[in-house]
């Protein structure tokens, strides 16, 4: 009852004042002005005197620690929160007076926390759009890197999916939300670390699809990985609800400010990583050629020594040693491609 009572209200909910002017299409760019917000109930500014100018067409990265209020940014943009101070606008017209439906169908959202439906792959994909063809999910399956495990799902794309898609791994989730965006086909493209959660394989397939789908579009990004947003047009470093810095990667490292040491202590992490791998690879490698060897001595052993009883057991051991040979040529061979080299390590 309690929670019904709350639901239904009025008296604690701040409702959004609708604006006349339908949205059209982006013709110049966003400009957020001196913006300031707090929750309500709250007396601390979640961001103060955020400004920031995003032409049509380019990509604007939002970096910074947790809780600095990267999020908070990007939710005002399609007004899940009222502004506490300042304006946003849109081709020099506050968001404000833009009727609210209109606004939000121009933007596509793909967060870290995907939201499917407990319904096929096919619906959940064409959820952003009416009257869609089969052809156009299709290709929007295709271009998110979605088709082909859609295709070894049991139903294809008729597969019941689950509440909140839960037969899917967090990498198919992504893929699809990105079919959906790309089907929506949106002027302003809001990407909320997308790829955080993701292992490398997933994180590779969903950003190539990201980029796709950013392409030629107006674009706000959040990003954990810095190396996600190198070719960002610009990028904010956001610090306490403030923007401290701003330009594009080669500006801001030449600064050797804040975002330069963000930068100094990934890399420093990637590469404790990546060390951390290749000692373990190095261990398992070892291990399987000290086994093959141990095999191809042995065999050899009772070769020389002529313990065999037979031409046969003679042809049967050489053959066993010739195998071990080439497996071992083999775990070698994929030792070698497995490590990474210093260069391709510093270009990572």
């Amino acid at each position: 009852m309690d929670v019904v009572d709350d639901f239904l209200r009025r008296d604690n909910k701040n409702f959004l004042i609708n604006g006349l002017l339908p949205y059209s299409h982006l013709t110049q760019g966003i400009r957020f002005e001196d913006v300031s917000f707090k929750y309500p109930g709250h007396e601390n500014l979640v961001l103060s005197d955020v400004n920031l100018w995003i032409p049509r067409g380019t990509t604007l990265a939002l970096v910074g620690a947790s809780g600095a209020g990267k999020s908070t940014v990007v939710d005002l943009l399609p007004r899940f929160h009222e502004l506490t101070e300042g304006s946003i606008k849109i081709d020099g017209i506050d968001i404000k007076d833009y009727d609210i439906r209109t606004l939000r169908k121009a933007m596509g959202i793909v967060s870290q926390d995907t939201f499917l439906f407990n319904d096929s792959v096919r619906n959940n994909i064409a959820y952003s759009r009416a009257n869609v063809t089969t052809d156009e999910i299709i290709e929007a399956a295709k271009r998110a890197n979605a088709y082909e495990f859609i295709l070894r799902l049991p139903n294809g794309f008729d597969t019941q999916l689950g509440d909140r898609g839960v037969l899917l791994s967090g990498g198919q989730r992504q893929r699809l939300a990105i079919a959906r965006a790309l089907l929506q086909n949106p002027e302003i493209l809001i990407l909320d670390e997308a790829t955080s959660a993701l292992d490398s394989v997933s994180e590779r397939l969903v950003q190539e699809a990201i980029d796709d789908l950013s392409r030629d579009r107006t674009t706000l990004v959040i990003a954990h990985r810095l190396s996600t947003v190198r070719k960002a047009d610009q990028i904010a470093v956001m610090e306490k609800g403030r923007v401290i810095e701003l330009g594009n990667h080669e500006e801001l490292m030449q600064k050797s400010g804040y975002y330069a040491r963000l930068c100094a202590m990934q890399f420093t992490e990637k590469s404790q990583m990546q060390k951390l791998s290749d000692r373990k690879a190095i261990a398992k490698t070892s291990y399987e050629i000290r086994t093959r060897l141990n095999t191809m001595i042995g065999s050899l052993r009772l070769l020389v020594d002529g313990m065999l009883d037979t031409p046969e057991e003679e042809t049967e051991l050489t053959e066993e040693a010739y195998y071990s040979a080439i497996n071992l040529l083999k775990s070698l061979e994929t030792f070698e491609t497995g490590i990474q080299s210093p260069e391709e390590l510093e270009v990572a």
